[in-house]
This record gives C-alpha cells, structure tokens and sequence, in this order.
C-alpha cells in the first residue's frame, strides 16, 4: 500500500495486489498467460517433424498411417472431453487455478511422452496431453478477454495467438536442430523441452491475478476492486475510471441473476443460440479450413512435393517463421478494421491456394516442389492472420458473463472434434486420394466465406458487457454510468455509440438524444444507443424505458441465487451501485498482508494434522 499523493484536487491511493499496474500488468499477464497457448502450439508442431525423423520410426517399428493418424489425434480426443470440464472448473475455482491444473496435467504427459517405450504409451502421453491442451486453450483465452479493455481486446487476443504460433515454429526448429543426432535424442529431446515450458506456466499461475469478472460474479468485491484498479488505473483503488469499471461488471452480473441467468447449459442452448451458433462456427471453420492439414503434416506433404528427409524439416522452418509473422498485421488490425473483413479475405485466400497446391501436385510436373511450398505458406499466411487469433477470441468476446464458461467450452469441444476429424483422417486421405485431400479444406474456406458474410456481426470495439447491442438477444447492459455521464468527464470504459440508431437520432448532438427516446423505442435501437435512455433509467434489461418502474430497487444478490421469471418480470431496475470504500479496501489489504506465505499455511496445516492424527493414535 502507498502513501496518498494529491493531483488535480484528487487524492490518489495506491493498494496494488500486484507488483506491476496497469499497462506492464496487462502486457506481463498476457504475456505469461500465452505460454498456455504456446504449449498448444509446440504440442502441435512437434509431432509433425518426428514422424519423419529415421529414428523415431525405427525405434516404434515404423507405424502405419493409421497408427500415426491416431497418436497425432487422440491428443483432439483429450481436448474434446476436457474442454467441457474445464468449463465448470473455471466457473467454480476460477480462471488462474484452472490455468495450474492445466500447466501441472500437461507436465505429467510431457513426461509420459519424453519416456514412452512403445507407440501406444505415447499415444496415452498424448491423450494425457491433450485433456491439459483442452483445459487451457478453453480457459485462456476467457482470462484474455476478461482482463483486457475493450479498445484492445482484439489486440491482445491476437498477441495471445501470436504466443501460439511462436510455439509451432519453435517446435519445428527444435525438431530440426536436434535432427543433427545420430542417435534416439534427436526425438526425446524436444519431448523434454516441451516438459520444461510446462513446467514454467505452471510456477507462473502463483503469480498471475484472477480476472476481476470472476472475482465480481463471485462477490470478492474486495479483491475484484483492487485488480481492476491495478489494470485500469495504475492501482488508485480512488480512480473514477476504476470506480466505473467496477460499477459496469457488477451491473453486468446482477442482471444475469435478475434475468434468471443460472448457467445451465439449457439456458445457454434457449437464450444465446445466435451468439453460440457464431462461436462453434468460428472454431469449427478454423480447423476445417485446412490449417491442420499444413501443421501436422507440412513435412509429409512437403516429402511429397519433392522435399526429401531434413530438406522437408527445413521448409516446415521457413513456413513457420513466415507464418509467425502473418499474425502481426491484425494485432493493429482487427480492432480498427474490424473481425469481419480480416475473416472473409483470410478464407478466401486460403481457398485460392490450397485449390491451386492441389491441381499442381495432380500435374506433377518440374514445377509442383516450387508450387506447392509457395502455396502452403500462402495459405498458413492467411490463416495466421485471419481465423487463427479471430476464432479463439469469439467465443471468449460474444458470450455473456453468466454462460461464458459452458460457451467456450462447447465451442473449444467443437474445435476439438473438427481438429480429430482432420487430424485422423488426414493420413490416411493423402495416402489414398493424393492431391484430392486439398480440395476439401479449399472448397471448406469458401463455404466459411459466406458463413461469416451472413451470419457473424461486427464485434470491435464493444465491451464485454454490450455484446447484446449486436445479438439482439435482450442482454445488453447499458446503465447511466457506463453511458459516460458519471464523473463529468465522459471516460468511462463504454463510450457513446450509435450502433443501429435511425439516421435522425444518431445526427442529433448527445444533449438531444433524450428528446428523441420516444421515436427509437425497440430494445435493440436503445441497447445501441445508451445515450437515447432517459436519465432516470439506469439500466435496460430487455423492456422498453416506458415499461421500467423506476422506484423499484434492487440488492446485490448471492452469487448462488437465481432470480426467477417472476422475479424478473417485478424486478427491473437497479437503482446504485457502489464499489467497496476506501476503509473497507484498507482493512481487506491489511488482513492479506497478516496472512503467512502459502508455503507456510501449507506446513501448519500438515502439522495440525499430524497432530490431530497423533492425539487420535494416543487416545486409541
């Protein structure tokens, strides 16, 4: 805790739950969180280079496609059956603790790999592997999205992506390095270094912060105050911008209870089908677009161009680089250009030039080596900057706070189920039907095309919160506060928009809107546009402001109790809410500072419960 300093007539306090505050907390937390995805990435591109390694087949007796076919995907399996799990542990643990049993599970299957005897236990290693890889690519990217401000959501989802794809390349030119031994190191050693990276992310979930949404939706108002002041107002736990952020998650959470919002998969299938249906369809897409295809078997594919042995390796190398690279450009574009445009021209890309690596490998003429190289990382370009960070960050943006959880965990299963179907049969499709497996994915890009023209909205720029402004699905929260009328200045995290206003509202200057709220009375034209709400009215909650009593106030509630239809029906508006007080701040702080280390809390619960156990033996 730091002393009071005076700015402008407003007194600061600082009472930081982290050494790092606001941008360096942000940039550092990404940064270590991305490791998650990294492991996912490495996880990926290992396989791809040792089943061309001569040791490798020789020490498990040179398995058959089918063989290899299932160790690469039973990896799908784990990840398909853990990423619903993950979705109920993020929900009652939190989103830091569910990161550390991700980190420790892929740390037992790392090892069980780097000692496989025979190719099944690697496949079981791989199994292991891959509940860890389901764990963590589920919950990830939901801790991204919770921590990171509207403005820069998109940036950092794909700076996240980015850590994914350092982990490929990093695992190709690993594989390739230890390729120079003669001897079965040359495939156990990078086994070992990916035991190492988990082990890493593991010792770094002790210090990374919970996401202030879990802390607010599971009332550590206390806790959730000070991390949101530590991101968003550099720990001055006083800061109105803070304040206000504070007061919109909370907001957001208690209209979920009031609107009857209890989590259940049935209420996510019967309330947000549209916002799940674009979540499933983006990760669905992403792998049927073929980028597996290229990840787990560039080698292969690039042997059968005319890239023999360590030639293949080296050309997996270079398309990985470039692939790294293609994911740069949208971390400066997708929150400027928008989701939608970066979407539809990736696929279109991919489309064009996994038809055209086909066609050349059919010709198979002194120019197909050339061709298809050049193709494949084109098309892994496109992906890069397009599907591959987009995909993970909608599911994770567009689901309200209350399902988020269960949403991405079936959108995460829906990526894993289409990554084991391409996975699996992949092998076995370029050992039967050669060229005429790049026509599937190709053909697959155009179909996804027309699939985001049409059914995916436009996202960038709107909080987690205002994602029903775009759904029309009655959830958006818009109070007084977030419309920037608190404090006088207009800064607070959700600015004035007029997303979807008639052309004669949104002309009109702010101080106007009010007069026309009359003439712009649909619950998706006022989610739009907060600043038409009549001062009087603090939140929507999906009724028409004619329709909201305003002398109906409503209490914080448990976060294990649901309001029910009725309830909803009588109980509309939240009339204030307040962020905890400074006092109250002060004494939660000077408590966890009493506290003794974890280590310490660890050894004198071991002890009382030795002696508990003693005096139990003594009395027998």
């Amino acid at each position: 805790m730091e002393p009071r300093q005076r700015e402008h007539g407003h007194e600061h306090v600082q009472v930081k739950d982290s050494f790092l505050v606001g941008k360096a907390l942000l940039n550092f937390t990404s940064i270590f969180v991305s490791l998650g995805v990294f492991l996912f990435g490495f996880e990926q591109g290992l396989m791809s280079s040792l089943i061309t390694n001569n040791y490798f087949k020789h020490y498990y007796h040179n398995p058959s496609p089918a063989a290899i076919g299932i160790m690469i995907a039973i990896l799908e399996i784990g990840a398909l059956f853990s990423s619903f799990i993950a979705g109920r542990v993020g929900d009652l643990v939190g989103r830091k603790r569910t990161i550390r049993y991700g980190s420790f599970i892929f740390v037992v299957g790392a090892l069980v790999q780097a000692m496989s005897p025979t190719i099944l236990i690697l496949s079981g290693g791989r199994l292991i592997g891959g509940v860890a890889i389901g764990f963590l690519t589920t919950i990830v990217p939901i801790y991204q999205s919770e921590i990171s401000p509207p403005s820069d959501r998109g940036f950092y989802a794909c700076a996240e992506f980015t850590g994914n794809i350092i982990g490929y390349a990093a695992s190709i030119w690993v594989d390739y390095g230890f390729s120079f031994l003669d001897s079965n190191w040359s495939w156990r050693n990078p086994l070992i270094v990916q035991l190492v990276m988990g082990f890493l992310l593991w010792c770094g979930t002790f210090i990374i912060v919970e996401t202030p949404r879990w802390l607010l939706n599971h009332d550590h108002d206390l806790e959730g105050m000070v991390v949101i002041a530590d991101m968003y107002a550099d720990g001055d736990v006083e800061d109105e911008h803070a304040k206000n952020e504070y007061r919109q998650i909370k907001e957001g959470v208690l209209i979920d209870r009031i609107e009857g919002g209890e989590r259940s998969y049935e209420y996510l299938f019967k309330r947000y089908a549209k916002r799940l249906s674009v979540a499933c369809f983006g990760l669905m897409f992403a792998q049927l677009n073929g980028i597996n295809l290229i990840s787990y078997y560039a080698p292969m594919i690039f042997e059968s161009a005319g890239w023999v042995g360590r030639q293949a390796i080296l050309m997996t190398g270079i398309n990985a680089i470039i692939y790294v690279l293609s994911t740069i450009p949208p971390w400066y574009l997708v929150d400027s250009w928008g989701r939608k445009p970066l979407l539809m021209s990736g696929a279109l890309v991919m489309g064009i030039t996994l038809y055209t690596a086909g066609w050349s490998l059919h010709l198979n003429n002194e120019h197909t080596a050339a061709i298809v190289v050049t193709s494949i990382i084109i098309a892994n370009a496109a992906f890069g900057y397009s599907w591959g960070g987009i995909g993970w960050l909608l599911p994770s943006e567009i689901l309200p706070l209350s399902v988020r959880s269960k949403g991405a965990a079936i959108a995460t299963a829906t990526n894993w189920l289409s990554n084991f179907a391409v996975g699996l049969a992949s092998p076995i499709l370029l050992d039967e039907i050669k060229w005429k497996t790049y026509l599937i994915p190709a053909t697959c890009c155009i179909v996804s095309f027309f699939a985001v023209w049409y059914l995916f909205p436009e996202t960038k720029g709107l909080s987690l919160e205002e994602m029903g402004s775009v759904f029309d699905d009655k959830s958006s929260i818009f109070s007084y506060h977030a419309s920037g009328n608190v404090g006088g200045d207009g800064n607070s995290s959700s600015s004035i928009r007029n997303y979807g206003a008639t052309a004669d509202v949104a002309a009109r200057p702010v101080g106007d809107l009010a007069a026309a709220t009359d003439s712009v009375q649909t619950v998706a034209s006022m989610q739009r546009n907060p600043a038409t709400m009549r001062p009087e009215t603090n939140i929507i909650t999906g009724a028409s402001s004619s329709q909201i009593p305003t002398h109906t106030a409503v209490k914080s509630i448990k976060s294990d109790v649901t309001a029910t239809d009725d309830t909803a029906a009588d109980i509309n508006v939240i009339q204030e809410i307040e962020p905890p007080s400074l006092d109250a701040i002060l004494m939660y702080k000077k408590n966890e500072q009493q506290k003794p280390p974890f280590y310490k809390r660890w050894f004198e619960k071991e002890a009382t419960s030795k002696s508990i156990n003693d005096e139990e033996s003594r009395l027998l």
